[in-house]
């Protein structure tokens, strides 16, 4: 058993260097560039500012767009919530049950 593991894993290790047999494989090659060409993440060098894509802007305007709209949207809606309901159906309850206990007529809703 240990030996079919070990071909298992000698097969794989030359599986992943390539099974060139000279050492470099797909992903252990040292390069084919003496330096890297650029910056973190494409940024330029410092002291250029960075030109903005097609895309940004649309992009950009939409998002802050939506998070306005949304804003101001759901703080405005209704407050719908049972407890709400019930908290105001009690209300005036307690006021027909006091308007009652003065002896005037209740209005009606």
């Amino acid at each position: 058993m240990r030996a079919i593991s070990a071909a298992a894993a000698g097969m794989l290790r030359a599986r992943l260097r390539g099974g060139g047999g000279d050492g470099a494989g797909r992903w252990t090659t040292p390069g084919h560039e003496e330096r890297p060409k650029g910056h973190l993440f494409n940024r330029p060098p410092p002291g250029e500012s960075r030109k903005w894509e097609d895309w940004e802007l649309p992009c950009y305007v939409t998002s802050f767009l939506t998070v306005g709209i949304l804003g101001v949207g759901l703080s405005a809606k209704p407050d719908l919530t049972l407890e709400t309901w019930a908290h105001h159906k009690a209300l005036d309850r307690l006021q027909e049950k006091d308007l009652a206990a003065a002896g005037q007529v209740p209005r009606e809703l």
